[in-house]
């Protein structure tokens, strides 16, 4: 292998959701760095997997880094991995990708398993635009302020949560966010997954009652209805649009973010232009 970081997805749950080239790459890797060393001793081991491990986390990851930029240095091949999962996704390694791209070092990711991806693909909610919003803070009020100032993304929202903050957090969706769809998907690859879709209402109303869930969990929820536009704020984007767009372009913009006809939108560009 090339001399570098390679950052490497392990399973959610799984363990057969192990790429051939993962593999490949942490049999051959000089050194893994993992989350936690005793979670990615499992893995290895059912792998039949023998290398150095070295923990990079949170708590000493500001400490590990120069030695880590030493090694790659030396010309070591190195592997991240993240205790389940995709690496950098909610964890630790963006310091340290970072820092890797700044010194010029050679470095590649190896996708496999997501919870973000497969939550999403299990929803039932639109999936050509969303945003990850990874875990929402603890505090209560820290939290409404999060939910606020997210509640016009014009996407599908996805979160992270601990499954004993789930009815709670869910309350604060709805109140934040309305009664939108949404789904909260558990367990996902594992033996009792489960993915319950409905209204964010609904939803909490069943948590509530049934109690908080077992399993790491992942809520997704659906963009916000697009409010109707009147015919003035149409012609004022239009000619906004007209100064450095076809009419033809601009009338294909605008529908595409008014969901109103096109034809109609194409007549008036043209009486505009």
């Amino acid at each position: 292998m090339q001399p570098g970081l390679y950052i490497v997805a392990t399973p959610i749950g799984s363990l057969r959701d192990m790429t051939l080239r993962a593999l490949d790459t942490l049999k051959a890797a000089d050194l893994i760095l993992c989350e936690d060393t005793r979670v990615t001793a499992k893995l290895l081991s059912h792998y039949g997997i023998r290398k150095p491990t070295l923990s990079y986390n949170d708590h000493n990851g500001k400490e590990r880094r120069p030695k880590i930029m030493a090694m790659l240095q030396e010309g070591k091949c190195l592997a991240l991995v993240s205790d389940a999962g995709t690496p950098l996704i909610s964890d630790p390694g963006y310091k340290l990708a970072r820092e890797v791209v700044e010194r010029g070092f050679y470095i590649t990711a190896l996708p496999g398993a997501s919870s973000v991806l497969a939550g999403l693909c299990l929803s039932g909610l639109p999936t050509d635009r969303f945003f990850f919003a990874g875990f929402l803070p603890a505090k209560k009020e820290a939290c409404r302020k999060e939910v606020a100032a997210l509640a016009a993304v014009p996407a599908t929202l996805i979160f992270f949560e601990s499954a004993r903050r789930l009815p709670e957090t869910l309350a604060l969706l709805n109140e934040g966010l309305g009664n939108r769809p949404a789904a909260v998907a558990r367990e996902l690859t594992k033996l009792y997954e489960e993915t319950r879709r409905g209204a964010l209402q609904e939803l909490q109303a069943h948590y509530e009652k049934t109690g908080a869930p077992k399993g790491e969990v992942v809520i997704v929820i659906a963009p916000p209805e697009k409010a109707a536009i009147s015919d003035a704020d149409i012609e004022t984007k239009l000619r906004f649009l007209l100064v450095s767009h076809s009419v033809k372009e601009a009338a294909t913009i605008l529908a595409e973010q008014t969901g109103r006809p096109r034809k109609e939108i194409y007549a008036l560009a043209l009486k505009l232009k």
